[in-house]
């Protein structure tokens, strides 16, 4: 058990029976009352990010001992993603609502995957920052065609996935995506 005041950002905590990770937080002190932590969290069961607030006097906190394992993407069907650990080959079903950015995943791709160690169940799957693409449509970009330097137009990638592009990208053209956001990152030569 730990207090309001051992709040880091990473940290799963217990929370009404639901994990949640510390997405953000703020130490608050202020003039007049006690201080408090003002936190951003994400349940891990459903994706869904709550702002909570917690006095940093003597208010209880229950972390949750997670672990992060790598795992290789091999298939999926309708039971959900099927992914094998990379040391011990041990095979697991991940359902997709867990996987972050699941669109984006191709085959063979390494996550990590977020494990609940006491409970032994997985919380979420993500991808890593940056993956490499091949972009299987977009419209040719015409010279002079822009109104702004910004300019951007659809891509569909090579897992169906549509990502923004700069006007210069051409089909088969190979890029890096930033799975957080989802944006293209560079043109790989």
């Amino acid at each position: 058990m730990a207090t309001a005041a051992d709040i880091k950002i990473g940290m799963c905590i217990d929370m009404n029976g639901k994990t949640f990770l510390v997405v953000d937080f703020q130490h608050c002190k202020p003039g007049k009352g006690p201080a408090f932590v003002r936190s951003k969290l994400k349940n891990l069961e459903n994706g869904r990010v709550l702002e909570n607030t917690f006095s940093s006097v003597g208010e209880k906190i229950f972390p949750v001992r997670v672990e992060r394992r790598p795992y290789q993407f091999t298939y999926e069907d309708d039971l959900g993603a099927h992914f094998m650990h990379t040391e011990t080959f041990e095979d697991i079903t991940i359902p997709k609502e867990l996987i972050n950015n699941y669109d984006l995943m191709a085959d063979g791709q390494i996550v990590e995957v977020m494990f609940h160690t006491e409970k032994e169940t997985v919380l979420s799957a993500e991808l890593p920052p940056i993956v490499e693409m091949e972009v299987t449509y977009t419209e040719p970009g015409i010279k002079g065609d822009t109104a702004s330097t910004n300019s951007l137009k659809p891509a569909t990638v090579n897992t169906g996935a549509t990502v923004k592009v700069p006007l210069f990208i051409n089909t088969g053209d190979r890029i890096r995506v930033d799975t957080r956001t989802r944006e293209y990152y560079e043109r790989i030569k």
